[in-house]
């Protein structure tokens, strides 16, 4: 005689197996989608952390660079002050005009670097953004405020690449 075996539970209820259970399937859907949404927001906070740290590197690296090349637009700029007032000349005007036209290229290439010039005249001094290297009394104006750039300052970003040299006012 065969034995016919059947899957009766202990509480004498037959099991079957076509049945889910659909709390248990609900609940391990939702667990997915949470890791699946956790795993989104992490790979998106690595894209944006990497994004940020190879553009701070690729500033970084252009720093060095470009603080080579600061003197260099600096001469430029003194270059065409000087030529400027013997203009009358039409052979320095022609170097004027050249110089200038290097000059324009030079800063152009910059601002693509993402390079700017700080505007320092008529602000109130700030020795982090600012070195001062004079004082001068400066009537109409509040104590502390830049009279007179001596020498432009830049930055790379939000970085300072060089400080700019001010003469500040003196109440």
């Amino acid at each position: 005689m065969t034995e016919e075996t059947t899957d009766t539970p202990a509480n004498g209820e037959a099991h079957d197996p076509t049945t889910v259970d659909v709390a248990a399937l609900q609940q391990d859907r939702d667990e997915t989608y949470d890791r699946l949404l956790r795993l989104t927001a992490e790979f998106d906070n690595y894209r944006k952390r990497t994004d940020r740290e190879r553009r701070d590197l690729s500033d970084f690296l252009a720093m060095d660079v470009v603080r080579d090349i600061l003197p260099v637009i600096d001469d430029l700029e003194r270059a065409m002050a000087a030529a400027k007032d013997l203009e009358t000349n039409t052979e320095l005007a022609v170097y004027h005009q050249g110089i200038t036209l290097i000059h324009r290229q030079l800063l152009d290439q910059l601002r693509k670097r993402n390079v700017e010039p700080l505007e320092v005249v008529g602000v109130a001094f700030d020795p982090e953004w600012h070195e001062a290297v004079a004082n001068e009394p400066a009537e109409g104006r509040p104590d502390g405020q830049i009279t007179a750039e001596l020498r432009r300052g830049y930055r790379i970003g939000s970085k300072l690449l060089r400080p700019a040299m001010v003469k500040v006012a003196k109440a």
